[in-house]
C-alpha cells in the first residue's frame, strides 16, 4: 500500500498543480514543468485602456503578477452587482499582497467613461492600485474578450433586444499571462476555489 501511494504521489507531482486553458472550450491541460518549454501556450494579448483614475493601464502593469479579470458594466442591474461584490471580497483578502491584482473591463465603454468608472469605484470600495476598472475602444475590448479571455462570442448589445450580454466568469491569469482558472463570479462559494488556486500558483 505504501508503494502504491508513493507511486501515485510521484505521478501527480510530475504535472503542474493547476491546469492551463488554451482554447475557448476551456479544456484543462495538465502540463509538467519539463513539457512547458515545448508548448505553445495561449497568453492574454496586449492591451491598453484607461482606468477609473484616467491612468493608461496595459498588460505591462500585470507582468509578474497573478491577476483576476472579468467583464461588466456599471449600469448593469443583473449579475454585475454580485460580481463586483465578490471581486471586492477577493480584493479585501489580498489587499496587502502585491502579487495579486484585479482588472474589470467595461463592455459598455460608450457609457462607462473614466468619470463614471471613478464614481463606481468609490461606491464599491475599489483600491486604485489593486483593482483597475477600465474603459476604451469598444472593438479593442470586445476583441480582447473574445480572443484572449474566450468570453462569449455574442458579448455586447443584442440586435433583437435592449439587453446586454456578458460573461459571468472570473478568469485567473498567472504571472506569465496564461489562463489557469475559470469561475462563476456570481457565486460566493466559488471564491474559496479561487483562493485555493491562487495559493497553488504561489506554490508552483
Amino acid at each position: 500500500m505504501i508503494t502504491v501511494v508513493f507511486f501515485l504521489a510521484s505521478c501527480k507531482s510530475d504535472k503542474a498543480m493547476m491546469p492551463y486553458y488554451n482554447s475557448a472550450e476551456f479544456t484543462p491541460e495538465w502540463i509538467s514543468a519539463d513539457e512547458l518549454a515545448g508548448k505553445d501556450l495561449h497568453k492574454i494579448g496586449p492591451f491598453a485602456f484607461r482606468d477609473q483614475n484616467d491612468r493608461l493601464i496595459t498588460n505591462k502593469d500585470f507582468e509578474g503578477k497573478i491577476y483576476i479579470s472579468n467583464f461588466f458594466f456599471t449600469t448593469c442591474p443583473g449579475i454585475c452587482p454580485q460580481m463586483t461584490a465578490n471581486m471586492a471580497l477577493l480584493q479585501e483578502t489580498y489587499k496587502d499582497d502585491d502579487r495579486i491584482k484585479f482588472i474589470s473591463h467595461s463592455v459598455t465603454p460608450w457609457i462607462d467613461t473614466v468619470e463614471q468608472l471613478n464614481r463606481y469605484a468609490i461606491e464599491n470600495g475599489v483600491i486604485s492600485d489593486k483593482w483597475h476598472l477600465v474603459t476604451g475602444d469598444k472593438e479593442e475590448i470586445y476583441n480582447l474578450a473574445r480572443n484572449s479571455y474566450f468570453a462569449e462570442k455574442e458579448i455586447g448589445l443584442q440586435l433583437s433586444s435592449d439587453d446586454f450580454l456578458h460573461t459571468e466568469n472570473f478568469i485567473l491569469v498567472d504571472s506569465r499571462g496564461h489562463i489557469r482558472g475559470i469561475y462563476n463570479g456570481t457565486i460566493i462559494s466559488e471564491l474559496d476555489r479561487v483562493k485555493n488556486d491562487i495559493e497553488s500558483l504561489f506554490n508552483s
